[in-house]
């Protein structure tokens, strides 16, 4: 007998199943891919010993999320590598701006600016475990006196100001960088806590990838699952909930909202109200198999398994231009870039002397363009020559990752727009955003809260809520 069913098994629906299996349910997956992960796919692409993370590969939420630490992950054989450098942005003819793991080395580095670098990251390290209670709750309670202590004084400043109280150019590009990972209008209230709260983990639990990628994870969590006695089923696409196992008492749908109304029998009001909910810019993404090394003009960008890059210098205003104008569905020539080069964390992943390189651009919305051409011109701007190691390459626009994963609406890979009015109701307003108007059935992919990362907290806060209602 089938107490739960789970629909998609990416991080969110793996951590609802085992929420579900922990409380004594007999849990079912469903999985239309033909391997289990979601955004946490590895698989060799080019060369079979060179293994290349599919979607999600650098895991700054990994070390910090109650769920994932409740797992014990490192006794499951997940081990969370660091580089020296959390991330770096290069910057046309002059030095990189780096964050180094170590504030004091980053102060260092940023001259000037040092100190008020310092000033706004270290009473966030002080304070970082509400902070990130905060940032990882289901936005249901009263938000932690530490957070809010810590966050308050921040949060408008940089929402109004790209770099906030930040004078020099390097620092300004380093926090706008991270700002950018909020994928939407610099600056903005969103983007701004996305600054902080990645920002001031890069100098405290780091930006680990996993060693041999990111699919450990995915197995981790799936191996504890099947111990507890959890089934799961690839290659099985779910049409229609119908299809799922008659008597189950709790349905879980790690899904966007647009495949919950294609799936589900909703109530025309609660259709029209999903309708409603906003998908935000695409990412088109590219995977290089490299011989060597990327041929950085600064030999500290190597150091950094995380590279931002944007515009024809690096510049903070460049990167203010093209992530608005591709957030208002514009095309830009010299877009915002993360390059993450796993092998500068891990070096297993380098293998007889190749390595993966993997790169996405910020592009509007269903954009069709392969993005190959448009990425290796701005990696060679920055690692001259970089084209002449590169050994194989794939390319995949913001409509194909689309069409690879559904949660991933026009390349959307956060699930929906995180403006400030979807981040206080996603995927619609109401005091319980899980709870769908079927009984039993909750929505637990990143179009709920606490939103997008992989942190598994929209699946484990999701299958919570159906285990209280369920007595």
């Amino acid at each position: 007998m089938t107490d739960a069913v789970v629909v998609g098994s990416g991080p969110n629906g793996l951590a609802a199943a085992l929420t579900l299996a922990r409380a004594g349910l007999a849990v079912e997956v469903f999985e239309a891919h033909g391997s289990i992960g979601g955004g946490l796919r590895t698989e060799p692409l080019f060369d079979s010993d060179v293994v290349h993370d599919i979607c999600a590969a650098v895991h700054p939420m990994a070390p910090v999320s109650p769920f994932l630490r409740s797992l014990a992950l490192e006794e499951h054989g997940v081990r969370l590598l660091h580089s020296p450098a959390a991330y770096a942005h290069p910057l046309k003819g002059r030095p990189a701006a780096v964050a180094w793991r170590d504030l004091d080395a980053t102060c260092a580095d940023l001259g000037s600016d040092g100190p008020r670098w310092r000033r706004l990251m270290e009473p966030l390290i002080a304070r970082s475990r509400p902070v990130v209670e905060l940032m990882l709750s289901d936005q249901r309670g009263v938000p932690p006196l530490g957070a809010l202590t810590a966050l308050a004084p921040r949060v408008p400043v940089h929402a109004l100001r790209l770099g906030g109280t930040l004078r020099t150019e390097p620092a300004r590009a380093l926090l706008a960088g991270v700002a950018a990972h909020g994928v939407g209008r610099l600056p903005s209230p969103t983007t701004a806590a996305v600054a902080l709260l990645l920002g001031h983990l890069a100098h405290s639990t780091g930006w680990p990838v996993p060693q041999g990628g990111s699919g450990t994870l995915a197995a981790a969590m799936a191996a504890q699952l099947e111990r507890l006695g959890g089934r799961i089923h690839t290659g099985v696409r779910v049409n229609s909930l119908h299809e799922l196992p008659a008597g189950r008492r709790i349905t879980m749908l790690d899904v966007s909202p647009r495949e919950l109304a294609r799936i589900a029998p909703l109530p025309a009001g609660y259709r029209r109200r999903l309708a409603r909910y906003r998908y935000g810019p695409g990412a088109a993404k590219a995977d290089f198999l490299v011989e060597g090394t990327i041929p950085w003009t600064d030999p500290r960008l190597a150091q950094a398994a995380t590279v931002h890059l944007g515009g024809a210098h690096g510049l903070p205003e460049e990167l203010r231009h093209a992530e608005t104008a591709t957030a208002r569905g514009r095309r830009v020539a010299r877009p915002y870039i993360i390059l993450v080069d796993p092998a500068a964390a891990d070096p297993s992943r380098a293998v007889g002397g190749r390595r993966p390189v993997w790169a996405y651009a910020h592009v509007p919305h269903g954009d069709p363009r392969n993005p190959l051409t448009m990425i290796r011109s701005a990696v060679e701007a920055h690692a001259p020559g970089f084209t002449d190691t590169i050994v194989a390459e794939r390319g995949l626009s913001a409509a194909e990752l689309g069409v690879y994963n559904p949660n991933y609406v026009g390349g959307d890979i956060g699930c929906g727009a995180l403006s400030l009015r979807q981040v206080l109701a996603r995927p619609v307003a109401g005091w319980n955003p899980y709870r769908t108007p079927l009984p039993g059935t909750w929505l637990c992919s990143s179009a709920t809260p606490p939103g997008p990362s992989v942190h598994g907290m929209c699946g484990h806060h999701a299958a919570t809520a159906a285990l209280r209602a369920a007595g």
